[in-house]
């Protein structure tokens, strides 16, 4: 049940190439709804394509949660709410649950999707390739769809977390109520609705013949590899606005910056680590503490601003030296700018990007448990004082540029949706 394009499809994706200005080519103007998660990293890398949409004449709506509704409607796109409200991330957070999760979350959203979606009568569905529902509903409605990568593309150097492994059969054998829970749902799924081409089991991969991964073929592991429905557009960035409370100009140069975003809860104990590890070396030391109360870190150096939140793209124009947990949208956004980074990854895929960070030579990756002040101190030094750190940056930040953005990856749904219903009208001149 794997949904590789057949060779036909795929020889009748034409590569698009990115251009400086963006949205060259006028066509007519089409009605794209865009399905996801609920989680940030999987939809702030969309919210530029969607302005960029948007910004060209298109009607966008997105399905999403409660929480993500006020950003999605800032960068043009129409909100429609999923049923029952924000859900929660599932227990344990691992890839067997999410699994569950998943399925029965398809299964619950569906029927409130479907009859929306048949209401906005799309053009074309756009889903997080972690988005069961979004390919099973565009499907059950017989449109064209197209699938987004926001980390890295799945492959053999790569695997998918939720691809059938030894590690997710022994999960499932360890946590059989969670196992059969997944089989049930999978179950249901298949016989309530159309699932063609819908992975059996690696529901966070669900291809289409168009897959946008918002990231280079540079930085990508493998990226000769993969297939031309494969399209690598590299960082999609640039829907947040800048904060206006926010005055960089008055960081002391250099400014370095810490951060190991929201999902993961790292405490105060690793953050107050950063800061006075940094401090020495920097002029401002900028710490975004998260779900972490500023005060929990503690009397800092006078150098130090610990914020629970930082308006990142303005911090990382400013900043020679990026410490992180390793999540997609922090690296793709720090190699846009440039920035040398020192990987600590917390969880979930940040082991893979901070192995891929160190193998192109654009910083150094560290395991928490190693994260001493003094390691700290002396791979931040590394960074700061070795100009090959800074110039593998730069290469990174060439690559991610050439890749094209959020216009590059506009410009391929525009094209995908035009091959399509050129498809279409020959099918119904021929009588298919």
């Amino acid at each position: 049940m794997s949904q590789f394009p057949t060779e036909a499809k795929r020889n009748r994706l034409r590569p698009v190439p990115a251009r400086p200005g963006g949205g060259g080519r006028r066509p007519s103007t089409n009605t794209i709804s865009f399905l996801n998660i609920g989680m940030h990293g999987y939809i702030n890398p969309t919210l530029p394509v969607v302005a960029e949409l948007a910004r060209r004449g298109h009607t966008v709506t997105y399905h999403t949660f409660p929480t993500f509704a006020a950003e999605i409607e800032a960068a043009g796109a129409k909100v429609h709410l999923y049923s029952g409200g924000d859900l929660p991330l599932p227990d344990p957070p691992i890839p067997l649950a999410m699994l569950e999760e998943l399925a029965r979350t398809a299964l619950g959203l569906l029927p409130g999707v479907l009859s929306d979606l048949r209401g906005t009568r799309p053009d074309l569905i756009v889903h997080g390739a972690a988005c069961p529902w979004g390919a099973v509903a565009a499907r059950e409605l017989g449109v064209p769809a197209a699938a987004t990568f926001t980390t890295f593309g799945f492959n053999r150097q790569v695997p998918s977390p939720t691809g059938l492994s030894r590690e997710l059969v022994a999960a499932a054998a360890a946590r059989p109520r969670i196992g059969w829970g997944y089989v049930r749902a999978r179950w249901a799924l298949y016989r309530s609705y159309d699932t063609g081409g819908l992975p059996l089991t690696d529901l966070m991969n669900a291809r289409e013949p168009l897959n946008l991964v918002f990231t280079s073929s540079a930085f990508q592991p493998g990226g000769d590899a993969f297939d031309p429905s494969y399209r690598f557009v590299g960082a999609s960035v640039g829907s947040r606005p800048a904060d206006p409370g926010f005055d960089a100009v008055r960081l002391e140069d250099p400014v370095l910056y810490a951060s190991l975003g929201t999902v993961f809860d790292a405490g105060p104990a690793l953050l107050r680590t950063f800061a006075t590890a940094l401090a020495p070396m920097g002029g401002t030391v900028v710490v975004s503490t998260g779900h972490t109360d500023p005060a929990d870190l503690g009397p800092l150096p006078p150098n130090v601003l610990a914020w629970r939140s930082v308006p990142q793209l303005q911090v990382l124009d400013r900043a020679a030296l990026f410490v992180t947990h390793g999540g997609m949208n922090s690296v793709n956004e720090a190699m846009r700018a440039g920035v040398p980074t020192l990987v600590v990854p917390q969880g979930a895929d940040q082991p893979l990007v901070a192995r891929r960070v160190a193998e192109l030579g654009a910083g150094l990756a560290l395991r928490t448990e190693d994260a001493t002040a003094e390691t700290v101190h002396a791979l931040a030094r590394r960074l700061l004082d070795e100009p090959r750190f800074r110039e593998a940056a730069a290469a990174q930040r060439a690559a991610q540029q050439q890749a094209g953005g959020a216009q590059r990856a506009a410009d391929e749904l525009e094209r995908y949706l035009d091959d399509a219903r050129e498809r279409t009208a020959t099918d119904q001149a021929w009588g298919r």
